[in-house]
């Protein structure tokens, strides 16, 4: 098997959507309200969302990653501008979404390596019911900081996990 990470390229839009929404259903099956999860335009959203990041004023600061084992896209990572007003002129993981089939392996921490410096002072939100994203977040030097929302669009509480710099 031949695993490569790298800079996502537009061609990689589908395969970007594709593990976004498959990997959504395999994460949060029991977290989120199954018409979120399978909603009829999911992938057609996700596959614009996808398509959008790759217009310039989108790119802006922002960096996306893809992972390939074997010629298939089994990762997606993108990190960007903190959005959070406290961790301004930081950076923040928006996405890191894998197939659980390659958990464990190495290619979520590839994934981050790529679109944010190891140990580079970063935030990301992650919900509070997914206790192995968290602890895979902890090995790579992230805590909570006790930073907590609730995410309107799927009534899931996060929390914000932060590495380096003020926290």
């Amino acid at each position: 098997m031949s695993l490569v990470v790298c800079d996502a390229a537009v061609d990689d839009v589908e395969g970007m959507a594709r593990v976004h929404v498959d990997s959504w259903q395999e994460t949060y099956h029991q977290i989120m309200p199954r018409e979120v999860l399978h909603a009829p335009d999911r992938w057609e959203r996700r596959t614009q969302m996808w398509r959008s990041f790759f217009t310039q004023s989108a790119q802006e600061g922002r960096k996306a990653a893809v992972a390939e084992l074997d010629g298939r896209i089994v990762g997606i990572s993108m990190a960007g501008p903190a959005s959070d007003e406290d961790r301004r002129g930081q950076q923040q993981l928006f996405v890191l979404y894998v197939y659980q089939f390659v958990h464990g392996s190495g290619v979520g921490a590839r994934l981050l390596e790529a679109v944010i410096e190891p140990g580079r002072p970063a935030s990301l939100w992650v919900a509070d019911a997914n206790p192995r994203a968290q602890a895979f977040y902890r090995k790579q030097g992230f805590a909570p900081d006790g930073c907590v929302k609730e995410e309107g669009s799927h009534g899931v509480r996060e929390i914000r996990m932060v590495r380096g710099g003020e926290e």
